[in-house]
C-alpha cells in the first residue's frame, strides 16, 4: 500500500503533477457543505459467498451458468473485501474522500431472504461501519445493489409483489441494527436495469429473458423504492433518505420528427420511469405509450404508495445515448447509434457534456429537494509498470465530468455530492473481472492493493 502521510516523496510526486496537470477548479468551488466520496457494492468486493452463514444470492447461480460470466469468472473471493476490510477503508480518507456509500448484502443478513436472522452477517457489517466511525469517515448504505437472496427468487423475485413485504421487512431490519449509527441511507441501486438486463434481456442476474416479465418487475421495485424510503424514514431519526438512478442524457441522431420521438421513449425509460412515480407524476406514458400496460398490476392505492418524499435523488451518470429511429424494434422504435467518439474499456461513449445536461434536466423537476452524483467512474486497461498505475485517461475524465458537474452547479442545479465508481478494482457483473474502475488496482492473484495516479489526483484536489 502507497503511504499518505504527507512525506517528501509524496509531496514531490503530486507537487510534480501539479506542475503538470493544472485543473480548473479547486475542492472549495464545489461548497464546504459539498460530499466527496467514494462507493463499492457488495457482491462486488467482498467474497466470502460461503462463509459465516451467507446464503445464496442471485449473482451466486447465475455466475455457474455456462457462457453468462466473460472469462467463466465467480466473485467467490473477489476483492476479499470480508477480510481485508479495515485494510480497504483506509485508502478512503488517504485519498481524500470524507464519505463511503456501500451495499449490504440482503443473503447475508437474512440467508432465506425472510425469517431467521444471521447474527455474524450482522455483526461484519458493524465492523464495517465502526471502522468508518473511527476513521472519520461518514458511511452511506445502499439497500439493496442488485444481489436478491435467491431463495426469493426462487418464489418469483422482483415479479412476486409479495416482494414489498419482503423487502420492508429486510429494510426494518437493517435499519433497526444501523440507524443509530448511519444517517445516510440509499434504497435501491439503477432499478430499470435490474428490470432490463435481469429480468428483460437476462445478461444479468436472475438471467430472465422476456418483454412480458418487464413491467410487473418495474412497478414492484418503483413500489419498493417508496415504501423503503418510508421504513428508513420512520425507524432512523434525522435519516436523510434518497434513491439512485442510472441516467443518460438522450439526444435524437438527426432533428427529425421520428428521431425526436425516438429519442424521448429512450428518455422515459431511461430517465423518467422511476423519478416521476415518487414524485407523485406517474409512469411516463406520455412519451412511451406501451407503458399504460403497466395498469394490470396496479392494485387501488398504489397512486399513492408509488410517492415518497426523498430528502436527495443519486444520479449515476457514465455516457450518453444518441438515438434515432428503427423499423427493427416493434415496442420501442428506437435503437442506439454508436458516434465515432472516445470509449472506455466498457465500450462507453465519454461524454462529459452529458453529465452537465442531465444533472439540468434532473434540475427541473421541482419535486427533487437535493441531487448526489451517486456514482460516476470510467474503465480502463490499467497495467502495473514499476510499482504504479499511470492512468491519465481515467484522470482526464474525471476531472472533465467534475467541470460539467461545476458548470450545472454555478446555474444553480441542486446537486451537492459526489461518489467515485469505484473504491476498488472489482468483479464487474457479467463482464467479470476485465474491466477495472478502481481508484486502487487489486492484484486478484496476491489480493495486493496499488493505488492509481488518477487516485492520487483526488487525495490532491481533496486534501490541498
Amino acid at each position: 500500500m502507497k503511504s499518505f502521510d504527507d512525506s517528501t516523496e509524496t509531496l514531490k510526486v503530486l507537487s510534480l503533477q501539479a506542475e503538470q496537470f493544472r485543473n480548473s477548479f479547486v475542492k472549495e468551488d464545489f461548497g464546504r457543505g459539498f460530499h466527496w466520496g467514494t462507493a463499492t457494492a457488495a457482491y462486488q468486493i467482498e467474497g466470502a459467498t460461503t462463509t459465516h452463514g451467507r446464503g445464496a444470492s442471485i449473482w451466486d447461480s447465475f455466475v455457474k451458468r455456462p457462457g453468462k460470466i466473460k472469462n467463466a469468472h465467480h466473485a467467490e473471493q473477489a476483492c476479499e473485501h470480508y477480510y481485508r476490510y479495515e485494510e480497504d477503508l483506509e485508502f478512503v480518507p488517504a485519498l481524500g474522500f470524507g464519505a463511503y456509500r456501500f451495499s449490504i448484502s440482503w443473503s447475508r443478513l437474512l440467508p432465506e431472504g425472510t425469517g431467521k436472522v444471521n447474527q455474524e452477517g450482522v455483526d461484519f457489517y458493524h465492523r464495517i461501519i465502526d471502522k468508518c466511525l473511527s476513521l472519520g469517515i461518514v458511511p452511506w448504505i445502499t439497500l439493496y445493489h442488485w444481489d436478491l437472496p435467491q431463495a426469493l427468487q426462487d418464489k418469483g423475485g422482483w415479479k412476486n409483489r409479495d416482494i414489498i413485504a419482503w423487502f420492508a421487512d429486510y429494510a426494518d431490519l437493517c435499519t433497526r441494527e444501523y440507524g443509530h449509527k448511519v444517517k445516510n441511507w440509499l434504497i435501491l441501486n439503477e432499478p430499470m436495469a435490474v428490470a432490463a438486463l435481469g429480468y428483460t434481456t437476462g445478461q444479468h442476474a436472475p438471467g430472465l429473458k422476456g418483454l412480458h416479465n418487464f413491467l410487473p418487475v418495474v412497478h414492484h421495485l418503483a413500489l419498493c423504492q417508496a415504501e423503503g424510503g418510508r421504513v428508513v424514514r420512520h425507524n432512523v431519526p434525522d435519516a436523510f433518505v434518497g434513491t439512485t438512478f442510472s441516467c443518460s442524457a438522450v439526444e435524437p441522431h438527426t432533428s427529425s420528427a421520428r428521431d425526436i420521438r425516438a429519442a424521448g421513449r429512450i428518455d422515459a425509460l431511461m430517465n423518467r420511469l422511476f423519478i416521476e412515480p415518487s414524485l407523485g407524476l406517474g409512469y411516463p406514458v406520455d412519451a412511451f405509450p406501451f407503458l399504460k400496460k403497466i395498469k394490470k398490476y396496479l392494485h387501488p392505492g398504489d397512486e399513492e404508495k408509488l410517492r415518497f418524499d426523498f430528502d436527495f435523488v443519486g444520479l449515476q451518470n457514465y455516457f450518453r445515448i444518441v438515438v434515432k429511429h428503427s423499423l427493427w424494434r416493434p415496442v420501442l422504435w428506437a435503437e442506439e447509434v454508436k458516434v465515432n467518439a472516445p470509449r472506455t474499456a466498457m465500450g462507453w461513449e465519454i461524454a462529459p457534456e452529458g453529465m452537465y445536461d442531465i444533472l439540468k434536466q434532473f434540475g427541473k423537476y421541482e419535486g427533487i429537494k437535493e441531487i448526489i452524483v451517486s456514482e460516476n467512474g470510467a474503465a480502463f486497461p490499467d497495467e502495473i509498470q514499476d510499482g504504479a498505475v499511470y492512468d491519465p485517461q481515467r484522470r482526464d475524465f474525471f476531472r472533465d465530468y467534475l467541470q460539467n458537474l461545476l458548470k450545472a452547479k454555478r446555474e444553480g442545479v441542486r446537486v451537492n455530492g459526489y461518489f467515485v465508481w469505484s473504491l476498488l478494482d472489482n468483479f464487474e457483473w457479467a463482464e467479470g473481472y476485465d474491466p477495472r474502475f478502481g481508484l486502487v488496482h487489486v492484484d486478484y492473484a496476491t489480493q495486493k492493493r496499488t493505488v492509481k495516479h488518477s487516485g492520487e489526483w483526488f487525495a490532491n484536489l481533496l486534501r490541498n
